[in-house]
């Protein structure tokens, strides 16, 4: 299993961090959107028992252990368009992605 975070991804989630105060980034997914499932990201303050760390570039990610299966192989990445910020998922698992791109389903051959 494995999530990488890219360098400008994991800029921005220590300039977070060094602000706010944290352990880490949790990243999961939730149930929503037109296409079943989309992603979430708060600021993590502590390490749950039922969480994977993944460090990458010298940050964490938090992964429950139940969302591993959408998420494993993400490349998680951090994009400015004007005054727009946000973090964008690579995800190798991911089959199709809403024409919003807020959610996304998984092929569950992968």
């Amino acid at each position: 299993m494995s999530i990488q975070v890219t360098q400008k991804a994991a800029i921005h989630i220590q300039r977070s961090l060094d602000k706010e105060g944290g352990v880490g980034l949790r990243f999961g997914v939730r149930t929503v959107g037109c296409s079943g499932l989309s992603y979430t990201f708060e600021r993590a303050s502590e390490i749950a028992a039922d969480e994977e760390v993944f460090e990458s570039e010298n940050v964490k990610l938090l992964v429950k252990k139940s969302d591993l299966v959408f998420l494993d192989g993400s490349i998680l990445d951090f994009e400015r368009k004007g005054l727009n910020e946000l973090f964008k998922v690579e995800n190798p698992k991911a089959a199709a992605t809403c024409g919003c791109g807020e959610s996304f389903t998984i092929d569950e051959n992968n």
